[in-house]
């Protein structure tokens, strides 16, 4: 079941209706059935892989919390840690990673004029499996060292990893802020109910009206790049840029959104990404669940930037190369990923230099223009890295770069019967404009988001009939410039392939 669907629209308030209806006893029990309905919808069949996921985890705690709790120094606890994490791993190794093992084991040996036939694995991802699967692994990394007891309520434990509105794509919650919020009782507040609501149409918006537009020309243009000029592309990459923000930043809104309707306080996982100033900034922003899961569960406990320069370094590279792993099954995403690890190590080593020319130069750092050149720099490294993760493969990636830079394309793009080459593409004027004003309403209320300004709070002052023209003029925004129909063939949302 897609949020986006009709399915959802009478699916959610019936959830939301009954939640609040019945008893506090019997509420959590009611998400569990209703969570488990809304992945079964894709495929019934994956149940059985995440009830399993769930029984292992779930059991695992137990074991090690009773044994921490006996014996500090019990032997067994870690060997109970690692038949979890194999476990857990060893499940999405098969079901992600098989297929690409296997063909890389293939190609490695054929260097060598090796030969060998591989067996064939004929499986299907099933929906949202990185996402559980870390969920999981992060609660029993937390009771392995203590920071939170096991959880013994095992529905309870089976609602934490399965709750219907960041189930498919996060955000990845920790245990010590869901499992928390689903033992209190969550009254009907209409404030908060309205607050919610409001952010899941705000994230409708990002997805129908400006992600499912840019993935018309997306689509066409990465799928025949050969026909298209490098600034074409180029054009096309900075708009996959804000195509995944919207697709994959719409989904989280519409999540949390849901969940705070429920009265649940999911995280954050977005947070202005492109106006950071620099690329470690820009993942401080960008995907902060999965962010803070590499740090803290990979990063410190490999050493963090506590054991010199040059490993800290180490562990960067290391830690972005399985970010970009996690993403995908494909060795351009593990390029993409080393390209914002490298980023960030290049950075660091050259900041002693940058700060002499500065002075030497009397640059001022404190102006708008400083901070908007960070900006331009930050947001051009983030999309170059993009384009490895959009391409179907890393050959596909390289040809877009050398395409790029052999077939400019100039003359053409600016043309004046052919605004920005976009008649030789397939989104209409009316339809490039449309994404044009949306794209500019984005950056207005991300930069208004990043200077913390509360627009529901101006928003509540005003009188009653300027907000409803407001949800109103939202809601028929949606409806009007969504972009819908089995021909887009774009209603997915990105990251449930992950």
């Amino acid at each position: 079941m897609l949020f986006n669907s009709a399915g959802f629209l009478v699916f959610f308030p019936i959830v939301v209706l009954v939640y609040f209806w019945i008893p506090k006893r019997c509420k959590y029990l009611w998400l569990l059935a209703a969570s488990y309905y809304f992945y079964a919808s894709w495929n019934p069949v994956y149940l059985l892989l995440i009830l399993a996921t769930t029984l292992v985890s779930w059991a695992g705690g137990l074991l090690m919390d009773r044994a921490g709790r006996h014996n500090k120094k019990f032997r067994g606890k870690k060997w109970c840690l690692a038949a979890c994490v194999l476990w857990n791993l060893g499940v999405l190794v098969f079901f992600k990673y098989i297929t690409f093992i296997m063909d890389s084991v293939t190609q490695g040996l054929a260097l060598f004029d090796v030969s060998v036939s591989m067996p064939v694995f004929d499986v299907i991802l099933p929906v949202g499996i990185s996402f559980y699967t870390f969920q999981a692994l992060g609660y029993i990394f937390d009771v392995y060292r203590g920071d939170i007891s096991a959880e013994k309520n095992f529905l309870r434990y089976a609602l934490f990893l399965s709750f219907f509105p960041q189930l498919v794509a996060g955000p990845i919650e920790r245990s010590r802020n869901l499992m928390r919020q689903l033992r209190e009782e969550h009254y009907f507040d209409w404030e908060r109910v309205k607050s919610g609501l409001l952010l899941m149409g705000w994230g409708f918006f990002q997805k129908l009206v400006i992600a499912d537009r840019i993935a018309v020309l997306v689509t066409e243009v990465y799928d025949h790049y050969p026909s298209y000029s490098g600034l074409q592309i180029g054009l096309t990459t900075v708009l996959f840029a804000f195509q995944i923000y919207c697709d994959f930043g719409g989904y989280s809104d519409i999540a949390v959104g849901a969940a705070r309707v429920l009265g649940v306080a999911l995280t954050k996982n977005f947070n202005s990404p492109y106006y950071a100033v620099s690329v470690s900034e820009f993942w401080r922003n960008w995907h902060i669940s999965l962010t803070t899961w590499f740090r803290d569960y990979i990063y410190i406990p490999l050493g963090g930037n506590r054991c010199g320069k040059w490993k800290k370094y180490r562990n960067i590279l290391l830690t972005f190369s399985l970010s970009g792993l996690w993403h995908g099954a494909g060795w351009n995403y593990v390029v993409w990923g080393l390209l914002n690890g490298f980023y960030q190590v290049v950075g660091d080593l050259i900041r002693p230099f940058r700060t002499r020319m500065q002075k030497w130069l009397h640059i001022r750092t404190d102006c708008v223009s400083y901070r908007l050149l960070q900006r331009g720099i930050t947001f051009g490294f983030v999309d170059l890295a993009w384009l490895f993760f959009r391409a179907d493969n890393l050959t596909t990636a390289l040809r877009m770069l050398w395409q790029s830079m052999t077939n400019i394309g100039l003359f053409t793009f600016f043309d004046p019967n052919n605004l920005l080459g976009i008649n030789t593409m397939v989104l209409s004027e009316k339809d490039f404009f449309v994404m044009l004003l949306s794209l500019v309403l984005l950056m207005l209320v991300d930069n208004w988001k990043r200077k913390r300004v509360d627009i529901k709070g101006i928003l509540d002052k005003q009188n009653i009939w300027f907000r409803w023209l407001v949800y109103y003029g939202l809601i028929f925004t949606i409806v009007i410039f969504g972009v819908y129909g089995p021909e887009y063939d774009a209603s997915t949302f990105i990251y449930f392939q992950f």
